[in-house]
């Protein structure tokens, strides 16, 4: 029809997983916005160039990034649409052949986790911490790669691998007591999960702490909410489409609205504060703008 305006297209970093399949593969459309994938294998390799380039308008994001992000004043609002979530309890493991060893008896000891930053490791500290009397102070992280965001520096307790070395290998050869694997999986090895009955700890954790822990949550261009309200509210109804479209969808993870994700929020927030990932203690209604936060 004359006068109106193309579609706009929004550099896009999401990852193909069960519920944003309908929206990738074009089930999902709107006359107001088109999206530009990027290529990338998985999300997480594009999340350094999305905050220190900012080179997507729409993206996932791990949540301690976009925290740190929030932090370093990068242009980008939350969604308050989840993307990944699981149970993380069962992601920090330990070879039995080295000697037992227990959730509260990590003290002294070296600890690996891809880097100090990753959410999954934010969330396991928090749990030791929180759960099994653990000071993180008095663990020895030691890291594989660096921050996504550049302006942060990792704290004194906090160590660089030696290069070249790999982290499985490494608790293999007793050179790390334990580590926390995130989208790697050590099945098919000896290693063990240092939390017993991780899926049931899970479980309960998530009920008393209103829900799975978020892994990646959508952000977006603050100058396009500003901009473009409209393209906003499609890319929102096209996700939320697209989850309720997934034959596995997990309604506890998968959630959408503010209040949706709240709680889970706040808990985030408030381990990353203390683990010194971030300088203050965000609220979360600052997270969104006028526009995102209306979003439900």
């Amino acid at each position: 029809m004359p006068g109106m305006q193309p579609p706009l297209t929004l550099q896009t970093l999401l990852a193909a997983y069960p519920n944003t399949g309908a929206l990738r593969n074009g089930d999902r459309r709107s006359p107001l916005v088109n999206f530009a994938f990027s290529d990338v294998k998985t999300a997480n390799k594009g999340f350094k160039t999305l905050v220190r380039e900012q080179k997507f308008d729409l993206g996932e994001l791990a949540m301690v990034t976009f925290l740190q992000a929030k932090a370093y004043g990068k242009p980008y609002v939350l969604m308050p649409a989840v993307v990944v979530a699981r149970g993380q309890h069962h992601t920090i493991f330990y070879n039995p052949e080295r000697g037992h060893l227990s959730p509260g008896n990590l003290h002294g000891r070296k600890v690996g986790v891809r880097a100090y930053t990753q959410t999954t490791g934010a969330w396991v500290r928090g749990f030791l911490q929180e759960d099994y009397g653990v000071d993180f102070q008095r663990v020895r992280w030691i890291t594989f790669e660096d921050p996504h965001v550049a302006e942060f520096t990792d704290p004194p307790w906090v160590q660089r691998a030696p290069a070249g070395r790999q982290q499985l290998q490494m608790v293999l050869d007793g050179e790390i007591d334990a580590a926390i694997f995130g989208s790697e999986n050590p099945e098919g090895t000896l290693l063990k999960p240092l939390i017993p009955d991780a899926e049931d700890v899970a479980a309960r954790w998530a009920k008393e702490h209103g829900g799975v822990p978020i892994n990646h949550m959508m952000v977006i261009k603050e100058s396009i909410t500003q901009a473009h309200p409209d393209v906003v509210r499609e890319v929102y109804r096209m996700l939320k489409e697209s989850a309720a479209a997934c034959p596995s969808k997990n309604s506890d993870g998968l959630r959408f609205g503010v209040e949706a994700v709240r709680k889970s929020l706040e808990t985030i927030i408030r381990y990353s504060e203390r683990q010194g990932l971030i300088p203050r203690r965000f609220s979360v209604d600052e997270l969104f703008n006028d526009v995102t936060r209306s979003l439900d």
